[in-house]
């Protein structure tokens, strides 16, 4: 698989990932934020261990058990960190910080772990794409800056970087549906007492399955599992600065769908964010061509 076709598999799951803000907006009113990033999990890991069962053969031989872990209890953390986050900071705060703070720690992660530096591309494309994020989010909630928000929002960016760093090494030996479907199944195990501690009953309404399908198998399963076919041919760096299509595929969703409107900030925002994935886009082509790495110098 071509490194270019990679970031764009990235790209298509960062507008899947997008979906779930409008969709939770479809939940019915009695569903708590991290109740249903808890029915996410559980859902998208029995798709993805329905579809091995289906298409794939589950080898454990030599299986990385302490990367799985890893990778698991990250995916796990992340949910309730995120949403807690949003809670007590704010969804604007509390989500430049998580998703901004990201890319930045996991090429942190990267350059002490495996010993990559981020190339100068990297580093452009990372401050176009955060900057146009944290203008997206400005002024679309009261800028209330909580210590213990911010604190859980950044728990949450470095969560998800260590997720994708975790799992690169391992969709690169084993099939990525075995991996994704073992990863997610240990994080819903990891993330069951949630269900015993808030109501679910909302889980059995029409909308409430609705809701559950669309953020379980689509959002989730059928996502990471796109994720992690192209972190076999990205670096973690790389993919977690082009899942920043995230917000702003969330952003479009809430204008054309939910009828939001966008100041001219944000739509600033909006251009700053694509030129940063255009330019990571651009990249992975040259480096295509030469045979190279995207993010090595």
């Amino acid at each position: 698989m071509q490194g270019k076709f990679s970031a764009f598999l990235i790209l298509f799951t960062a507008v899947l990932w997008g979906t779930t803000g409008t969709t939770q907006a479809f939940a019915p009113e009695s569903a708590h934020p991290i109740a249903i990033g808890t029915i996410r999990l559980a859902v998208g890991g029995l798709f993805l261990l329905f579809l091995v069962l289906l298409f794939g053969k589950m080898e454990l031989k030599n299986w990385p058990m302490k990367a799985t872990i890893l990778a698991a209890l990250s995916m796990a953390l992340y949910q309730p960190l995120f949403f807690s986050a949003v809670t007590i900071t704010g969804v604007a705060i509390g989500t430049v910080v998580a998703i901004g703070s990201a890319p930045i720690l996991s090429g942190l992660l990267e350059w002490i772990f495996f010993k990559a530096r981020p190339s100068r591309i990297w580093w452009c494309s990372t401050f176009l794409s955060i900057t146009g994020c944290i203008l997206l989010f400005v002024n679309r909630a009261s800028a209330y800056v909580d210590p213990v928000g911010v604190i859980m929002a950044l728990g949450a960016g470095l969560s998800f970087a260590g997720y994708t760093l975790a799992s690169r090494d391992m969709v690169q030996k084993f099939p990525s549906l075995n991996v994704v479907a073992v990863v997610f199944t240990l994080s819903a195990m990891f993330l069951a007492p949630f269900l015993f501690i808030f109501d679910m009953s909302w889980v059995a309404s029409l909308q409430g399955i609705g809701v559950s399908i669309q953020l379980g198998v689509v959002a989730t399963g059928i996502a990471y599992f796109f994720f992690a076919k192209g972190l076999a041919k990205v670096s973690p760096s790389t993919a977690v600065t082009l899942a920043l299509a995230e917000p702003l595929t969330a952003a479009l969703l809430g204008v054309f769908l939910l009828g939001e409107s966008l100041n001219t900030t944000a739509w600033l925002g909006i251009c700053l964010l694509i030129m940063g994935i255009a330019i990571l886009i651009g990249a992975s082509r040259v480096a295509n061509r030469k045979n190279k790495p995207v993010t090595r110098t």
